[in-house]
């Protein structure tokens, strides 16, 4: 069987500080260079809110206890980037100085999101998230990773 195309599994966690999102500057693909919030791959025989809170821990130092689900996204192109992930989020105290071997982290007050460089994606779900509102959200990108449209399910 081809894997080419087949859905992969993650989560991320959107942590916040009162109007603080503790963003990461990914130093590598998907997304090199564009802020996002920390996560990553579910590992096998791993729940997601065990990767998530895993996730957190690995690339922030940061232990984490009940994150709330808020939404899922799930993204499809045809190209070899197709995704399902879990979005969870998670108030807590500002920690400065953090340091993590998968990017810088910083820590960005929400003025500031739509001037950052971040994946199609996440304003929208940063959005959602400020307003309380859960989400399934639905993004098709074309061959050059254009995102072409995003829809939630709930609508």
């Amino acid at each position: 069987m081809d894997s080419k195309g087949l859905k992969k599994s993650a989560v991320f966690c959107v942590l916040t500080s009162g109007d603080y999102y503790l963003l990461l500057k990914r130093h590598k693909e998907p997304h090199k260079g564009k802020f996002v919030p920390v996560g990553g791959k579910i590992d096998p025989f791993e729940s997601p809110k065990e990767a998530v809170m895993r996730e957190v821990y690995e690339e922030t130092g940061i232990e984490i206890t009940e994150p709330k689900l808020f939404g899922t996204l799930v993204e499809t192109s045809p190209i070899d980037y197709n995704w399902i992930s879990y979005i969870y989020t998670k108030e807590i105290d500002m920690v400065p100085n953090m340091t993590s071997d998968e990017g810088i982290l910083d820590w960005v007050h929400i003025s500031a999101l739509e001037s950052i460089d971040t994946p199609p994606t996440d304003l929208k779900i940063f959005q959602y998230i400020r307003k309380g509102r859960i989400f399934a959200f639905e993004a098709k990108f074309d061959e050059h990773m254009n995102m072409v449209e995003m829809i939630d399910g709930f609508e």
